[in-house]
């Protein structure tokens, strides 16, 4: 099977312009997909989130989530770095929505339980085909994260970091190499 596609910047708006017509359902699925292409967090991740994980104790969103080992691939707890839109789209999510216990689950399915990472897959899945992305997965937006990254600039080090993998060569695989990151490093000799 090949890897999940990166998604360019007009890719993604489409996205988020499917989303913006799912109704009632629209805010729920835009944050999924913004908690994977903004955070890089996998599927299953998004799908074990907590109101708890995303807030402090004053009920302000933190700027880290820290996953417990329940809640990752590999069962090793990571940390997961919030960056300031993606702090605000959080709040923003959270004001809609009515919630009063913090041990509730951040995304709720229809049912108003957890997603199971099948069923949050299936639902990135359905995302990207209304799109028009059929070579799109569940996993595009934890590739176009860091890949977006190193178009910036950033360590592949600390991308290993961000994602919360065990070796530098699983982190490799994620970032496609594109002529827009040869030109920039072209331009730095």
């Amino acid at each position: 099977m090949s890897q999940a596609k990166v998604l360019s910047e007009a890719e993604m708006k489409r996205v988020l312009a499917v989303v913006a017509q799912q109704g009632v359902l629209s805010t729920r699925n835009r944050l999924a997909v913004l908690l994977s292409h903004w955070a890089g967090m996998r599927a299953g991740e998004i799908a074990a989130l907590r109101i708890m994980d995303v807030v402090n104790e004053g009920g302000a969103v933190r700027d880290r989530v820290h996953l417990a080992a329940t809640q990752t691939k590999g069962k090793r707890g990571r940390t997961v770095f919030i960056n300031t839109k993606l702090q605000r789209e959080i709040a923003r999510y959270l004001e809609q929505r009515e919630w009063t216990d913090e041990r509730k689950p951040l995304i709720r399915s229809q049912k108003g339980g957890h997603f199971t990472p099948t069923t949050m897959v299936m639902l990135f899945r359905r995302i990207y085909d209304e799109a028009g992305l059929t070579d799109a997965r569940s996993h595009s937006g934890r590739r176009s994260y860091l890949t977006t990254l190193a178009n910036k600039g950033v360590s592949v080090f600390v991308l290993q970091q961000l994602a919360g993998h065990r070796s530098i060569q699983t982190t490799q695989r994620y970032v496609t190499v594109n002529e827009e990151m040869m030109v920039k490093a072209a331009e730095l000799a």
